[in-house]
C-alpha cells in the first residue's frame, strides 16, 4: 500500500541540455518521472546555469534561496534534473535539510519499483551500486538515508557498515550471475533461431504504447499501465501474420534521452534482443507533441547498440488521439517505412502486419519439391512455420509446395526426390 505522497521540489537546471531539447521540456519529464515515484511536485524552479560550482553545483547564494523555499513549502524531497558529485549532494542537504536526490537517482528508483524477475532485479541492483561506489564517503549520507521514500530504495540489504570492498564483491558477483543468465538467454535464442523464425523486436521512448503494441498483435497478456519504464523485463511472443508466416515478437526496456549510461551497460543482456533483431518496430507516441525529439533519442540508443542500420518499420502510434491528421502524411515522408495505427483501438493493426509481411519477403522462399515418405518431419516443419499451398502423398513420396523460412529452404531441396509417376 503506498503511503502519503512525498512533497517534492523541482530544480530543473538549463545547463548543457540535449541537442534540442527545450528547458520545459526537461521539466515535463522531470515531472513525469516524479510521478513514476508516487511524489508530488509542490513547486517547479528552472535555474539557468552557465558554469556549475564545485561545492554545489549551484551558486551558494541560490542554494540559501532554496533552503528558504523548501522550509516554506515543507517539502521533504528536492530533486536536481542533473546529476550530482557525492560531495555536492552532501553539501546540498547541510544546506536545504532536506533529502537532495538527483535525475539518474530518481530513474533508479522507477526501476527498483518495477522490477519483478530476478534478472530485472539484478541488472538494477548492479546499476545502483555502481551508481552508488563512487560516491561513498565513509560512513557517507548516501548509505544513511537508505529505506525510505524517492530516491532511497537500496539495493537488497545493504546497510550503513556496507563499504567499498564488500560493494565491489557485490558488483563482481552480479556481473557474474548476470553473464550466466545471458548465456541462458543465448540459449532460448538458439532455439528460437533453430525454429527459423524471424526476430522483431519492439523499442521506443518510454510510455510509447510497446506493450500494449504487443499484447494487440500477439494475445499476451503484459502489464501495461500509463507511466514510465513500466515494462523492464524482455518478453517474448509468436505473432502469426496474414500470410500464415510466423514470427516471434519481443518487447524490450524503455529508451529515455540521456538514459544514465551504468542502466544501458546493466541492461545490455535484456538489449541482445534488439542487436539480434531481424527488424524493429520503432514505436512513437505521435500523440506527445515532443515526439520527435523523443524519436531522436531512440534513434541515438540504437546507435550505441550498434542495431541504427537494422530494417526498421516506423509505429506511429496513438494515432486515436489525435484531431486532425493531416500532418501524418508530412511525417510519413521522413521516416523509415511508417505506418501509422492506434494499439489501442486496433486501428490500422492488419496494415502493420501487411507491412511486416512484405518487409520480412526476403526472409521468406517458395519451395516445389518432392520429399521421401519418411520426411513427414519437413511437412510438419512447413505448416508449423511458413505457408503450405499444396501437399499431396505417393505411396513413397510427398509432394510439397509451400512459403518457408529462407533459413530452412536448403533442408527441403536437399532432401527432394524425383517426383513419382502419378497412378
Amino acid at each position: 500500500m503506498v503511503g502519503e505522497k512525498e512533497k517534492v521540489f523541482l530544480v530543473v537546471i538549463d545547463y548543457e541540455l540535449t541537442r534540442g531539447w527545450q528547458i520545459d521540456e526537461v521539466a515535463r519529464e522531470m515531472e513525469e518521472l516524479v510521478l513514476a515515484c508516487y511524489g508530488d511536485v509542490v513547486e517547479t524552479l528552472i535555474c539557468r546555469l552557465e558554469k556549475p560550482t564545485a561545492a554545489y553545483f549551484l551558486g551558494k547564494g541560490k542554494v540559501q534561496e532554496l533552503a528558504a523555499l523548501c522550509a516554506q513549502l515543507e517539502v521533504d524531497t528536492m530533486v536536481f534534473s542533473h546529476d550530482l558529485k557525492g560531495s555536492q549532494q552532501r553539501n546540498l542537504e547541510e544546506i536545504l535539510k532536506v533529502k537532495t536526490i538527483d535525475r539518474t537517482q530518481l530513474i533508479l528508483d522507477i526501476f527498483v519499483r518495477h522490477a519483478t524477475s530476478q534478472e530485472g532485479k539484478m541488472q538494477v541492483e548492479l546499476a545502483q551500486l555502481e551508481y552508488l561506489l563512487p560516491r561513498l564517503v565513509g560512513k557517507g549520507i548516501a548509505l544513511s538515508r537508505l529505506g525510505g521514500g524517492i530516491g532511497t530504495l537500496g539495493p537488497g540489504e545493504t546497510k550503513l557498515e556496507v563499504d567499498r570492498r564488500r560493494i565491489g564483491e557485490r558488483i563482481a558477483k552480479l556481473k557474474k550471475n548476470l553473464k550466466e543468465l545471458s548465456f541462458s538467454r543465448a540459449t532460448k535464442r538458439k532455439k528460437r533461431h533453430d525454429l527459423s523464425l524471424p526476430l522483431i523486436s519492439l523499442v521506443g521512448y518510454t510510455n510509447a504504447g510497446k506493450s500494449t503494441l504487443l499484447n494487440r498483435l500477439t494475445g499476451a497478456e503484459q502489464l501495461v499501465r500509463d507511466g514510465l519504464f513500466t515494462t523492464l523485463d524482455s518478453l517474448s511472443r509468436q505473432c502469426v501474420l496474414p500470410n500464415r508466416q510466423k514470427v516471434i515478437l519481443s518487447d524490450t526496456v524503455g529508451f529515455m534521452h540521456n538514459l544514465p549510461h551504468n542502466l544501458i551497460e546493466a541492461f545490455k543482456a535484456t538489449l541482445e534482443e534488439v542487436v539480434f533483431a531481424d527488424m524493429l518496430l520503432l514505436v512513437l507516441d505521435v500523440s506527445d507533441v515532443h515526439f520527435r525529439n523523443r524519436h531522436n533519442a531512440v534513434l541515438e540508443v540504437l546507435k550505441e547498440l550498434g542495431a541504427d542500420q537494422k530494417l526498421i518499420i516506423t509505429v506511429l502510434n496513438k494515432i486515436d488521439l489525435i484531431d486532425d491528421r493531416a500532418w501524418l502524411s508530412e511525417l510519413k515522408s521522413i521516416c523509415q517505412h511508417p505506418v501509422a495505427i492506434s494499439a489501442g483501438t486496433g486501428e490500422q493493426v492488419e496494415e502493420l502486419l501487411r507491412t511486416i509481411q512484405r518487409l520480412l519477403g526476403e526472409f521468406v522462399t517458395e519451395v516445389d519439391v518432392t520429399l521421401p515418405i519418411s520426411r513427414m518431419d519437413l511437412v510438419h516443419r512447413a505448416y508449423s512455420e511458413g505457408q503450405v499451398s499444396a501437399v499431396k502423398y505417393y505411396n513413397e513420396a510427398i509432394y510439397l509446395r509451400a512459403s518457408v523460412p529462407s533459413k530452412t529452404a536448403s533442408f527441403y531441396y536437399n532432401g527432394q526426390i524425383s517426383k513419382p509417376e502419378e497412378s
